[in-house]
């Protein structure tokens, strides 16, 4: 069973590695958990094709860059969200805390962006609505199989003509890989209890 509360607290009580380093761009994502009969699930999104796109094709979490107008990395993540998915948080969500900054990679090298994910609990049933042409899909991923290191992978990628082999999480053909793989490890690692 998975605790939420405990969750939430976990994540606020801890000391949060932030990343203080130059950075051209910041961004953030968010981790939207829900309850369903089922269990616990977290949202993940499918980004579309593109070849402008370091991320192209890439299964990913809610965000993007941070906007002048952005009070903060959490107004980052609630506009964005919004934006990409129809998901109100602000109306619909609980914030259960922030994940450690990650510096974004992109081929294999340093983009010079920070990104800085956020935990949310959606509290309705309410299912996202694409919009924006850059989310192909999304689907929800149920957390259990995770947390028993099920659906473990490698994701064979070519880097500068040498294959390495990432890990990664195989949910039915959606491969979590890269950066999100990275930022649901931080959060399946709070769910077993730090």
């Amino acid at each position: 069973m998975i605790d939420l509360g405990a969750l939430s607290l976990r994540l606020t009580s801890r000391p949060r590695r932030t990343l203080n380093e130059q950075a051209t761009h910041r961004a953030s994502v968010a981790a939207i958990l829900r309850c369903s009969l089922e269990g616990p699930e977290i949202l993940l999104l499918k980004r579309a094709e593109n070849p402008l796109d370091p991320w192209s094709g890439n299964v990913a979490f809610p965000g993007g860059r941070r906007e002048p107008e952005d009070a903060d990395s959490l107004a980052t993540a609630l506009r964005e969200t919004l934006e990409e998915s129809g998901l109100d948080l602000h109306r619909y969500g609980r914030y259960l805390g922030p994940l450690d900054d990650l510096p974004a990679v992109a081929r294999g090298r340093r983009t010079g962006m920070i990104i800085s994910p956020h935990v949310f609990e959606l509290l309705t049933d309410e299912e996202p609505k694409l919009q924006v042409s850059e989310i192909a899909a999304y689907r929800w991923a149920p957390i259990a199989p995770l947390l028993r290191g099920e659906q473990r992978t490698q994701y064979p990628y070519r880097h500068e003509g040498q294959l390495l082999h990432l890990p990664a999480y195989d949910l039915d053909g959606w491969l979590v890989w890269g950066l999100t793989f990275h930022m649901l490890q931080m959060l399946l690692e709070e769910l077993r209890g730090g």
